[in-house]
C-alpha cells in the first residue's frame, strides 16, 4: 500500500498541541471602558496590558479565541522580516526604517521578558535568523540589505555561507539573537492572566458595525458601549471606515510539519527568491523536534487550479532538501499587506480617534502584534508612544509607490467583480465529485456546491456578503474564498474570516 505523504485534513501544528478554554457567547448589552474586537495575539496582548491598568475591558471573538492567523503562523519572533530594510529606507528614509527595527526588537525583548516574568512554558528559544539566497540576483539583494543594516545601525548582521541547513546556499544574511516559540502557549498564558485581572472574554460573538465612536453593534443585535474600541479582527470588520478594503490585499500561504532528523537546523530561515521557503524547528509536546516548512503564497482566491498543489510543492522541497517522506500536519494562513508595507495601527480615521485599528502585518505578526498592542494601549492610557506616528493608518499622503499599488489592487478587484459575473460555467450538477466543490449550473443559475464524503450536497449563493464579488472554491481547505478582499467561508457558508460578517446565503435544493 502506498504511504500517504500529506494528511487528508488541514490541521495547524500549534492548535494540535494545545487545549483551549471555552468562553460564553455575549448575550446581553454591556458597557465597558475598552472593547477589543478579535482574540488573536494583538487583542489578547492588549487585553493583558490593559488588565493591569484597572480599566474595565471586554474581548469579543467571532469564532473561538486563537482560531485565526495567530494559530496558523510559523511563529518567528524576529525583526528580520525578509529583505525589508532596504525598501523601508527607500520609502520612508533611514530614521523611520531604524524606528521599525527598534519597534520590533523591543517587541521581541518584551515577549522574552514577559515569558520570564510570568514563567510561561512556551518553548521559547533564542536562535539566529537567516535570509538566504540561491541565485546571484538573490545575493545582490542580501548585499543591499546588509548595507541597509549598516545605515540604520542594526548590529549582529553578517554575510555567511554557514547556515546549519543540510543544503548549500550561495549566501545568507545572519541576524543574531532572534527567537521562536509556541505562540498559543504564550497567548493562552496572557489570556489566563487577563481573566484573573478581570477581563471578560466572549466567543462566537461577531461584531457587525460601529456606530459613532463608542457603540459596537453585534451580529445578533446585542450592543457594547465603550470609551475606546480596539479593532483587532485581522481584516477590520468595519473596513468602510477609512476604506481599508482599498488599501490592503490578503495573501494565503501554506505550511507543513514533519518529524525532524537528528541533525536538524538550529536557526530560523527564509529565502529572498520566489517561491518563498520558510524553515524552522519546533519542540513538540512529545519531546521530539518537528520541521516546519512554509511558503507558496498567493493572493487569496486567485490561485489558478487546485490549491493542494501548493502543499505538494512544499512536500517536494522537504523531500529534496531534508529527506522528509511523510508529513504529520498541514495548514494554511492568511495575512494582509498594506500599500507601503507597514502595518496600520492607531485611530482608524482622523475623525474616529476613539476607534483604533491594528492590521496589515504582512506575515510578520509575532512582533508586530506586540508593537500594535502597545501603541493602542498607550493611546487608551494617554501615554506617548514613539512608534505611533510610523504605524499610523493616517500617516502622510500617499507616495508614488502607494498610488501605483493602490491602482493595481483596485484594478484587480474590479476585474474579479466583472469576471465572476460573466465567466462561463463548465461544471454541471451531476459532474461534482465527492469531497469537492465548484460553481455549478442548477436550473440555469450559478450555485456554489460542495459534495461531502457522504454524498450530501451543500449549496450556497456564491456571492461574498462583503461587497458582492463571486467566491471561488479552495480545494485544499474546503472553503469558499473571495478573490477581492479575502473573506473566507466554510463550505456550508459560515464566515471563517472577514471582512465579511454575514454568512453566504444557503440554498435548499427544493428552492
Amino acid at each position: 500500500m502506498t504511504q500517504k505523504i500529506l494528511p487528508s485534513e488541514s490541521q495547524s501544528y500549534w492548535r494540535a498541541h494545545k487545549e483551549f478554554p471555552l468562553f460564553p457567547k455575549l448575550s446581553e448589552d454591556i458597557e465597558v471602558d475598552v472593547a477589543i474586537i478579535g482574540a488573536g495575539l494583538t487583542g489578547i496582548t492588549a487585553a493583558y496590558l490593559l488588565s493591569q491598568s484597572g480599566r474595565k475591558v471586554v474581548v469579543v471573538e467571532g469564532s473561538n479565541i486563537l482560531k485565526g492567523t495567530t494559530g496558523f503562523t510559523t511563529a518567528k519572533v524576529t525583526a528580520q522580516h525578509g529583505p525589508i530594510y532596504q525598501q523601508l529606507i527607500t520609502t520612508f528614509g533611514e530614521e523611520q526604517a531604524e524606528l521599525y527595527y527598534k519597534a520590533n526588537m523591543e517587541a521581541k525583548d518584551y515577549i522574552e521578558l514577559t515569558i520570564k516574568q510570568l514563567g510561561i512554558k512556551c518553548d521559547f528559544e533564542n536562535v539566529d535568523a537567516f535570509l538566504y539566497a540561491d541565485t546571484d540576483d538573490g545575493v545582490e539583494i542580501l548585499k543591499k540589505e546588509l548595507d541597509a543594516y549598516h545605515k540604520i545601525g542594526i548590529e549582529g548582521g553578517t554575510l555567511t555561507q554557514e547556515t546549519g541547513l543540510p543544503f548549500t546556499v550561495k549566501e545568507a544574511l545572519k541576524l543574531e539573537n532572534q527567537g521562536q516559540f509556541h505562540p498559543l502557549k504564550y497567548a493562552l498564558a496572557l489570556v489566563e492572566k487577563a481573566v484573573e485581572n478581570g477581563v471578560q472574554f466572549f466567543e462566537q460573538s461577531r461584531a457587525k458595525s460601529i456606530h459613532g465612536s463608542n457603540r459596537v453593534e453585534m451580529l445578533d443585535g446585542n450592543e457594547i458601549r465603550a470609551k475606546k474600541i480596539l479593532v483587532c479582527s485581522h481584516f477590520p470588520f468595519n473596513d468602510e471606515d477609512g476604506l481599508y478594503f482599498t488599501r490592503m490585499y490578503s495573501e494565503r500561504s501554506y505550511a507543513l510539519a514533519t518529524l525532524a532528523e537528528a541533525n536538524y537546523p538550529k536557526g530560523i530561515y527564509i529565502n529572498v527568491e520566489k517561491p518563498t521557503r520558510s524553515i524552522r524547528i519546533a519542540l513538540g509536546s512529545d519531546g521530539r523536534r518537528y520541521l516546519l516548512l512554509g511558503g507558496e503564497g498567493h493572493i487569496t482566491g486567485r490561485f489558478q487550479g487546485d490549491t493542494t498543489i501548493n502543499y505538494e510543492a512544499l512536500a517536494a522541497f522537504g523531500r529534496e532538501q531534508f529527506k522528509a517522506k511523510q508529513y504529520a500536519y498541514r495548514w494554511s494562513a492568511q495575512d494582509l499587506v498594506t500599500l507601503d508595507g507597514l502595518p496600520y495601527v492607531g485611530p482608524m480615521t482622523s475623525r474616529l480617534q476613539d476607534v483604533l485599528v491594528a492590521t496589515g502585518y504582512a506575515k510578520w505578526g509575532m512582533t508586530n502584534s506586540t508593537v500594535a498592542a502597545k501603541i493602542m494601549v498607550d493611546n487608551v492610557l494617554e501615554k506617548e508612544n514613539r512608534f505611533a506616528e510610523l504605524y499610523s493608518p493616517t500617516r502622510s499622503k500617499m507616495k508614488k509607490e502607494d498610488i501605483t499599488t493602490f491602482a493595481k489592487i483596485n484594478a484587480n478587484v474590479a476585474k474579479e467583480l466583472v469576471k465572476g459575473k460573466t465567466e462561463k460555467i463548465d461544471v454541471v450538477f451531476q459532474d461534482l465529485k465527492a469531497g469537492s466543490g465548484d460553481i455549478i449550473k442548477l436550473d440555469g443559475q450559478k450555485v456554489g456546491a460542495y459534495k461531502d464524503d457522504y454524498g450530501i450536497i451543500h449549496l450556497v449563493k456564491p456571492v461574498c456578503t462583503h461587497l458582492g464579488c463571486d467566491v471561488v472554491f479552495n480545494d485544499a481547505e474546503s472553503s469558499w474564498d473571495c478573490p477581492c478582499h479575502g473573506s473566507r467561508y466554510k463550505y456550508t457558508g459560515e464566515v471563517i474570516e472577514g471582512p465579511a460578517y454575514e454568512p453566504l446565503e444557503k440554498i435548499d435544493i427544493g428552492d
